[in-house]
């Protein structure tokens, strides 16, 4: 059905004028979102269905969920911007969106239902809200990471934006489901004021619960009610998205020694503070830092090495306030700045790379093909430097003018050019 929808779709974009298109299109989501929900059985009322959202630290907290469910003994299934997930069964999302439409979440859960699977973990956004992507997950629980201001210019306003988030928020106060579990950080206002919603279970979590914080640019430790937590990652704010993953799940009566031993073996989670390492004596890290806030604590979990930043963190056509306070943080933390190109679209990548260089005092130094320009960063590395390579984490292409698009991997190309300069040595 899904792959059907699909084709139908290609189909009439060719032949109905985009007018029509746009009048009928909230119409058209609403119904596609019933009509595949229905299609599959409303597979999601026989899942226990946990969303995730907010502004940053989406995927790392769905994986972390994800691990600690299935160390409790769930057969658990998986939707992130990453990838999606059946078990052990798992496939790059190469869509380019955290959740792909036309009944994408409908087909993976009956997929995951057939598979024997009892949860899904799924990030849910607020773009989706736009198209009701939302509608029929029938969520049994919801963690906000956070909220910052990103996605203004396709919601209008950072006020439209909170209310997408608060929107979601509302689906698991009207879910079907019993005693819904809502778990938000307290450290921000907006997320803070989630917690009046009326729902069984209401759960803050703040940065002031983690006791005996530290930590290195590999990992992270913390205590929390007494327990000793272990991350096989660096930064505060992901001993912040593992304590939202805690509160969840101790709330469903899954033991501390569980978590605790599910997190210290928490896999790789690709494309987030991911370290790409060949042999090389200095640290090359590939992250998706894609808010000026992201970005900083990038930075900050690697306070004691001379930074070499790789800047390619703003795409055409959105969030264009960013770009010159991206540049900005970036001249103020690294020792030496490169900015590249992203995902321009059809803006001029010229334009783009300019508005982040307008936010610098000293000139950076600009390389446009972004694979040179990891290389030159790489080049520049010192022994003990930390080459830092933000903006794409696990996006799969380049994306163009016109619909173009080039196959790219940050890490995998990191992992190239490294393996070039060793031979050279």
């Amino acid at each position: 059905m899904y792959a059907s929808v699909n084709e139908i779709v290609r189909i009439l974009k060719k032949i109905v004028p985009e007018p029509i298109v746009r009048f009928f299109r909230p119409l058209y989501h609403r119904l596609l979102s019933f009509g595949m929900a229905l299609s599959y059985g409303f597979p999601a009322q026989k899942l226990i269905v946990i969303g995730i959202t907010g502004t940053k630290g989406k995927s790392t907290t769905a994986e972390m969920v994800f691990a600690i469910l299935r160390a409790a003994g769930h057969k658990t299934a998986l939707i992130s911007t990453i990838r999606f997930a059946i078990e052990d069964k798992s496939e790059p999302n190469r869509y380019k969106m955290t959740l792909q439409g036309r009944g994408f979440a409908q087909a993976f859960m009956r997929r995951a239902l057939e598979a024997g699977c009892t949860h899904l973990v799924i990030e849910v956004t607020s773009e989706s809200v736009l198209q009701y992507r939302h509608w029929f997950l029938n969520l049994d629980g919801l963690i906000v990471t956070n909220i910052q201001r990103e996605h203004i210019e396709s919601h209008g306003s950072f006020e439209k934006y909170v209310a997408a988030k608060r929107t979601l928020v509302d689906t698991l106060v009207r879910s079907p489901k019993h005693s819904q579990i809502l778990v938000a950080n307290e450290d921000i206002p907006e997320s803070r004021s989630f917690l009046t919603a009326k729902v069984p279970r209401v759960i803050g979590f703040s940065t002031n619960e983690l006791q005996h914080l530290s930590g290195d640019d590999q990992h992270i430790s913390f205590e929390y009610t007494g327990v000793p937590f272990f991350l096989p990652l660096p930064g505060t704010f992901n001993a912040l998205n593992a304590l939202a993953a805690i509160k969840y799940c101790e709330s469903i009566g899954i033991p501390a020694s569980t978590i605790s031993s599910a997190l210290a073996n928490l896999p790789v989670v690709r494309g987030r503070v991911e370290r790409i390492d060949a042999g090389q004596d200095f640290v090359a890290i590939v992250d998706y830092a894609h808010t000026p806030d992201s970005l900083r604590a990038l930075y900050a979990a690697f306070p004691n090495r001379r930074k070499i930043c790789v800047l390619g963190n703003t795409g055409g056509g959105r969030d264009t306030w960013k770009r010159s306070e991206m540049g900005r943080i970036a001249d103020e933390t690294c020792e030496k700045v490169i900015l590249t190109n992203e995902d321009p679209y059809d803006e001029n990548p010229h334009s783009i790379i300019d508005a982040m260089a307008a936010g610098m005092k000293r000139t950076p130094e600009i390389i446009f093909d972004r694979r040179e320009a990891i290389r030159a960063a790489l080049c520049a590395a010192h022994p003990g430097d930390a080459v830092l390579i933000s903006g794409k984490g696990t996006d799969p292409f380049i994306m163009g003018p016109r619909g173009s698009k080039i196959p790219w991997s940050d890490a995998n190309v990191t992992r190239e050019e490294i393996e070039r300069l060793l031979q050279k040595l």
